[in-house]
């Protein structure tokens, strides 16, 4: 991308999550489905920000996608998932298909500005797929379908019910005998759609399957787990950063200074200034580690098929690392800017815990401890993680 198209829609995504926030603490409380707010972001174009120019996209880099999650994550992490997980989603064909297949869908997502969504929780073995000719008969369910609700073309998998072998495929949201169940109800991410989908004999057509299983042959297959920890990444570092905008505005409006102070404002009490000197030089911290991952990411994936597994094991190392310093920044200044606005901001109408909320929700996802120890393991002994579904 040109840096004047990149600054676009970058401005493009701030705008976005300005109109996100008028009423993400009152959405956050209804969970559901943001459709409207899913339709802003269609209209966009920010959905075909990574589609190469050649398929009718902007051509974008991972650092450009994860740039605007991060904006978005300032006022709704809920969108900011759906959104990244678009990408994750969209490059399936990339990582795992055929040239063809690579071809049509970023041709008819970037024509259409189709909205992708998740069934394919690779740990849940829970859908079984026959062979029926050439294509596949699906059956069962899966939880965690992030974004699916709302979406245009559904990512999901399977396993053989011969082989047990792990499958992928793409098929149209509303294909007959798929049934999106939008019953996600938990404390944080209340409007990623991360509920149940049902496949009730299902079909997969032949051109719908991709050729390559997960992690299959080529080093560039493996990069899932880099993915998909950077967008959790960037959701943890714009949580933070939309949290404390939110704090500081608080405190200099509405935050009273203790009564045995002396001080006229709570701006003005020391501690006050030393915790949110704390948490800005955290925050920076953490994101430059995220902005270093950033980086290689965009340099492994340009590589494509080239990637070699050293650059590949040093990508996962940095991007594990991001997360996690992402993560416990993220949860110590979402959870702690109360101290500085005191007890009025805990009031429901302000949604100020939503931020805590959604990156307690998403740090569990997978745990930093293993994380850690790959970390660990490559520092001290210089082995690179080996590669799987989270690593």
């Amino acid at each position: 991308m040109t840096t004047s198209t990149a600054l676009d829609y970058l401005t493009a995504a701030r705008e976005l999550a300005d109109r996100f926030r008028e009423d993400a603490a009152e959405r956050d409380k209804e969970g559901g489905t943001p459709k409207q707010q899913r339709d802003w972001i269609r209209q966009s174009g920010l959905l075909k920000l990574l589609i190469p120019a050649k398929y009718g996209g902007y051509g974008g880099q991972w650092s450009d996608v994860l740039g605007v999650v991060r904006e978005f994550a300032r006022t709704d992490a809920a969108l900011a998932h759906v959104y990244g997980y678009h990408f994750l989603c969209l490059i399936a064909p990339h990582l795992a298909g055929t040239e063809e297949q690579k071809r049509y869908f970023y041709e008819v997502t970037a024509a259409n500005d189709y909205f992708w969504g998740n069934s394919s929780n690779p740990l849940q073995k829970t859908i079984v797929g026959e062979r029926s000719g050439e294509g596949v008969i699906v059956n069962g369910s899966k939880g965690f379908s992030s974004g699916s609700p709302d979406s245009d073309l559904l990512a999901i998998s399977w396993n053989d019910s011969a082989t047990g072998e792990y499958y992928e495929g793409i098929i149209p949201s509303g294909r007959e005998g798929v049934e999106i169940i939008d019953d996600w109800d938990n404390m944080g991410q209340r409007q990623t759609g991360s509920g149940t989908v049902k496949f009730h004999n299902v079909r997969v057509e032949p051109h719908e399957i991709l050729e390559t299983p997960y992690a299959g042959q080529t080093v560039f297959s493996t990069l899932v787990p880099q993915l998909s920890q950077s967008i959790l990444a960037s959701i943890f570092i714009g949580s933070a950063a939309g949290g404390l905008e939110e704090a500081r505005a608080y405190t200099l409006e509405h935050a009273r200074p203790w009564y045995t102070s002396g001080l006229e404002r709570a701006s003005e009490e020391p501690s006050t200034l030393s915790r949110y000197g704390e948490w800005w030089a955290d925050y920076q911290a953490a994101l430059g580690l995220v902005e270093k991952s950033d980086r290689l990411l965009d340099a492994a994936w340009a590589k494509e098929e080239a990637l070699g597994e050293v650059e590949r094991g040093e990508l996962a190392v940095f991007v594990a690392a991001a997360n996690v310093q992402a993560g416990k920044m993220a949860l110590e200044v979402t959870s702690r800017i109360f101290e500085v606005m005191g007890a009025r901001a805990t009031a429901s109408k302000f949604g100020f815990d939503r931020f805590w909320r959604n990156v307690r929700t998403h740090t569990l996802h997978n745990p930093a401890e293993f994380k850690l120890r790959n970390v660990g393991n490559w520092y001290l002994t210089g082995m690179a993680p080996v590669p799987g579904f989270y690593s």
